[in-house]
């Protein structure tokens, strides 16, 4: 491949293509959206600020996804968990068709699904600062590389690590099971409200990455965060959610707070959707930071459920609005110009965003 066509590659994945059913723009002052202060291009949200921001239309990649000379590099390494050496999501699950509408329930789904074996990639990345024996703060990210390592995170890492801007952190890059949605494994980890897929990452994910590399990843919670787009977003949420004794930092962008989780669970009949419809509202606060961000052309209604509860922009405005009124540690990036997964909006506020997560966290030390 020549320079110019890898040039062009690496461009082209940071934007956004539209689909040819695009969805609706959505406008930052519609009705029923909630404040929002409007950014200069390229400008960052304050640190100590919990509001909502936009952002766009227009993006300045971050320079802290280049590498910088002088600024030490960490390692990535990789290494693979076969389902069937596994206690949780041994054997997986994998369907043919969509499914349809239970005509009984239209708030699920019927699916044929298979058993099936499957192998998990695991990408590692260990920053040049970390010390040995040291209980280290960690971070997970979902949909992790199923390939070679794609290296936009661990640059990003390199450069705010040596700014001193976060601890240093270990980086775990897990890759989903595989499919998507009802039916599929990736929607058995992700959409369902449950800590299951949490307890499976402690038990399955965490020892096999100490052992493999000789680490002691911490136990303390407050150094431990999560992070997730789309359906990988409300898997960090529900995580954070269901385990706080575990993970209480989180970070989403075009997070899938709609009605996703399959199969039917009459205790959450919602999905993630009930996070903001009756969950939070109704519900203590916890002690969790959350980041959140979508488009303005975001997903709707994505494919044969009409419930009302299938709005990517909606879902994350009414998440500020009750986090905001629960008094949660929140911001909220709506950016405009900006479609599913905000891959261009992304090339410009991930630093940060990953910045405002950890912010905090050098006054609390790790035990």
């Amino acid at each position: 491949m020549s320079k110019l066509s890898a040039t062009f590659l690496l461009f082209a994945s940071l934007l956004t293509i539209p689909s040819v059913a695009a969805p609706p723009i959505r406008k930052f002052d519609a009705a029923g959206a909630p404040s929002f202060k409007v950014l200069t291009p390229g400008e960052s949200p304050p640190l100590d600020t919990h509001e909502n921001y936009v952002i766009g239309p227009e993006y300045i990649p971050a320079p802290e996804l280049k590498v910088v000379e002088g600024v030490p590099q960490g390692t990535v390494r990789q290494f693979t968990i076969d389902s069937r050496e596994t206690r949780i999501y041994n054997p997986g699950i994998a369907r043919e068709t969509f499914g349809t509408v239970d005509p009984t329930n239209p708030k699920t789904l019927i699916v044929d699904t298979h058993e099936i074996d499957y192998k998990r990639q695991i990408t590692v990345y260990i920053p040049a600062q970390h010390k040995k024996r040291s209980r280290a703060p960690f971070m997970i990210c979902h949909d992790g590389p199923k390939g070679k390592p794609n290296m936009t995170l661990p640059h990003i890492l390199d450069n705010l690590i040596e700014q001193k801007r976060i601890p240093p952190i270990i980086l775990i890059q897990i890759a989903n099971g595989g499919g998507d949605a009802q039916g599929h494994q990736r929607g058995k980890e992700y959409d369902n409200m449950s800590g299951l897929f949490a307890e499976y990452i402690e038990t399955e994910v965490l020892p096999r990455v100490e052992k493999n590399y000789q680490l002691h990843l911490t136990k303390n919670p407050d150094g431990r965060a999560v992070m997730g787009s789309s359906s990988g977003g409300s898997a960090s949420l529900i995580m954070a959610w269901f385990r706080t004794d575990l993970y209480r930092r989180v970070l989403t962008t075009s997070g899938t707070f709609v009605n996703q989780a399959w199969p039917f669970d009459p205790e959450y009949p919602d999905g993630a959707w009930g996070f903001h419809k009756t969950i939070i509202p109704a519900s203590p606060k916890k002690p969790i930071r959350l980041f959140i961000s979508v488009g303005d052309r975001d997903l709707l209604n994505p494919n044969v459920m009409r419930d009302d509860m299938h709005d990517w922009v909606e879902a994350n405005h009414r998440m500020a609005k009750v986090l905001e009124a629960k008094g949660y540690e929140y911001q909220y990036l709506f950016c405009r110009n900006s479609g599913h997964g905000i891959r261009n909006a992304k090339a410009q506020f991930m630093p940060h965003a990953i910045e405002w997560v950890w912010n905090g966290y050098r006054s609390k030390p790790i035990k």
